[in-house]
């Protein structure tokens, strides 16, 4: 399947030009439209804040909100109108433990989802729950772009974080038409498993897989040399130079990953290259 209908999704002016840009230039490179829907985000929260709350109050933060939508949305548009590539924008306000609903809607209908790192300094409580969405309710690939980051149209050295879950699987099946086109892609394995079906010749079903479509790849199998996964292959991605990697999101639950911590929350702390993800 091609990448025809791309979407971002902005909320902090800060966060706006790296996904757009990277948003521009697939589009540009894959003829395909993209929208960019603008939320201004009321981030009070229900039950806490409103408990105390009057009437004035809960009208400046509403006010607040749908003022920081039409900004983002003239940035946008700003941005947009000159690069030549069919594009869109909706404005909107939405409250911070409802951004989930937003986001699905539109995320359901998107081919890909290019949005910004959802961790760092200086970076919302409401970028976690916009990416989860995407992956959860809208079932959609999310290319997360790193701050500051040039943008890319195509990905010539990719690694795939391989470990033979389902959201592995998926997110390979969502990345092909960025693998085929690949001049590497290399499938890497961390401690595999020592008792198994697939002990002696790790990767080797997904790399029989990616082959018959014509993907160039290889195999890394790598020691676990570093205290977390995410360390190990972040640094293999440095090494190799590698331009994306492709990897599943949330194996576990989402609340154990926010509370303990997890491969897909200590990858998008740490990336500095895009990262594509499905679940």
């Amino acid at each position: 399947m091609a990448f025809k209908s791309l979407l971002t999704i902005l909320t902090d002016p800060d966060l706006v030009d790296g996904p757009l840009a990277q948003g521009i230039a697939l589009s540009r490179a894959l003829d395909a439209h993209f929208d960019a829907l603008c939320l201004g985000v009321d981030r009070s929260q229900t039950g806490y804040y409103y408990a105390g709350a009057n009437a004035m109050i809960l009208q400046e933060t509403l006010t607040r909100a749908q003022q920081e939508s039409k900004e983002l949305e003239s940035r946008a548009r700003d941005i947009l109108s000159p690069s030549g590539i069919r594009w869109g924008t909706e404005s909107g306000v939405a409250q911070i433990a409802d951004i989930t609903r937003h986001v699905a809607a539109r995320a359901r209908f998107s081919d890909l989802v290019v949005l910004p790192k959802p961790y760092g300094a200086e970076h919302g409580a409401e970028l976690e729950p916009t990416i989860e969405a995407a992956l959860f309710e809208g079932q959609a690939p999310v290319l997360v772009v790193p701050d500051k980051a040039e943008p890319k149209t195509d990905f010539k050295e990719i690694i795939i974080g391989w470990n033979e879950s389902a959201e592995a699987l998926n997110a390979v099946r969502a990345a092909m038409p960025f693998l085929t086109a690949a001049d590497k892609v290399r499938v890497v394995v961390i401690d595999p498993p020592t008792h198994g079906p697939n002990r002696s010749d790790p990767g080797g079903q997904l790399s029989q897989f990616l082959a018959r479509h014509g993907v160039r790849v290889e195999i890394d199998v790598l020691s676990k040399t570093l205290p977390r996964v995410s360390d190990v292959l972040m640094r293999h991605a440095r090494d190799t130079e590698s331009d994306l990697v492709v990897m599943g999101a949330y194996g576990h639950s989402r609340f154990r990953e926010a509370i303990l911590g997890g491969a897909t929350r200590n990858m998008l702390e740490q990336a500095s290259i895009p990262v594509f993800m499905a679940h």
